[in-house]
């Protein structure tokens, strides 16, 4: 027994030896952006999740910002890609790569010690797609991996009074997933995740655009006409943008005006999915965290929320408050940093770690 107790004092003061030398992070490794927190720093690092490889091999040219520059605009020999679909890894290489590109990249000073790092994840995400997520972070560099739910990584980090015996819903709407959960005493008591985010929006213009006008776009304009002019709830005035591609009948450039009022219809059946998982999520709240939800309402975080009209949509549909969190799109890596600073949240709230290799 004395012998365990000390195997065990021993494998603590190395991990807290380690903890001075490594720059331990947070990471929210997401389908459209990456964001990583470093401990007592804060967010150090927002990069596209995309990857620019040469085609027919695994050499990676460019990550991030300037790989995203490349989407579209390649040449034959090199494929600008994204690694993450729907919250979850498709590409496990280049994930890895991407990681490793990421981790260095704000882990230079201290690369002999090899950083603690907590991930946040989707909620829905199977046990074979968490290993995954585990296994690139290892791949890449990590010393030890945690993982968090996103949904509880973003309440922590929208500063919900997530400890205490009442009600706290959070809706993170984020570039593959839309994550929602109704958390108390530190737990989710229950949560839902649907695979429709700020791309299945992107693709819904695309796909409107492709009917409506013969017109043709890619991605990148896709998502810039949805921060433009995008909207899911009425203007006051409504917007117009002229938008450019290629005819699919004549197969020349094309420039066509279109109105935040097509681009909102274009969006209606991705936005309704979005809504369905929202009144699934109240239907299975216990009685007494409802009555919470009246008076606290619902906070709103990730790149989706900042959609026009977002949480006037949800409140009209709900009948409850809805917040904007004051900074979405960094939410959920801020809650990994915090979780990273506090131990005892380390304990408590996320899934079981992965042991040192």
């Amino acid at each position: 027994m004395n012998v365990r107790r000390l195997l065990g004092s021993s494998v603590k003061l190395y991990n807290e030896v380690l903890g001075l030398f490594s720059n331990d992070m947070g990471i929210d490794l997401g389908t459209a952006t990456t964001l990583v927190y470093l401990k007592n720093q804060g967010i150090v690092l927002c990069e596209p999740s995309v990857v620019a490889i040469q085609a027919g091999t695994s050499n990676v040219l460019a990550v991030g910002e300037e790989a995203k520059r490349m989407l579209g605009r390649t040449p034959g020999n090199i494929v600008a890609i994204r690694p993450m679909r729907h919250g979850v890894i498709t590409d496990f290489e280049i994930s890895e790569a991407m990681l490793r590109y990421f981790i260095q990249k704000v882990n230079k000073s201290r690369r002999l010690v090899r950083p603690r790092i907590v991930i946040a994840i989707p909620s829905g995400i199977t046990e074979v797609e968490k290993r995954a997520v585990k296994d690139s972070a290892l791949h890449a560099g990590a010393r030890e991996v945690y993982m968090i739910e996103e949904p509880m990584a973003a309440a922590i980090g929208v500063g919900l009074p997530i400890q205490d015996p009442s009600g706290n819903m959070i809706i993170d709407i984020g570039g593959g997933t839309t994550e929602m959960a109704v958390i108390s005493l530190a737990g989710v008591v229950f949560s839902k995740s649907v695979r429709v985010g700020g791309d299945e929006l992107d693709i819904a213009i695309i796909n409107y655009l492709k009917k409506n006008y013969n017109l043709m776009i890619g991605e990148r304009t896709a998502e810039d006409i949805k921060i433009k002019i995008g909207s899911v709830y009425p203007l006051e005035e409504e917007l117009k943008l002229e938008v450019k591609g290629r005819d699919l009948v004549a197969g020349l450039p094309k420039t066509v005006t279109v109105t935040s009022e097509e681009i909102r219809e274009s969006m209606a059946e991705p936005i309704a999915q979005i809504l369905e998982a929202v009144r699934i999520t109240l239907e299975r709240t216990p009685p007494e965290l409802s009555a919470d939800l009246i008076e606290k309402g619902i906070v709103l975080a990730g790149g989706g929320s900042l959609l026009r009209g977002i949480d006037k949509l949800i409140s009209e549909e709900t009948g409850l408050p809805v917040h904007l969190s004051e900074d979405p799109m960094t939410a959920v890596a801020l809650g990994t940093g915090k979780v990273l600073s506090e131990i005892k949240y380390l304990k408590k709230v996320t899934l079981t770690p992965r042991l040192e290799r």
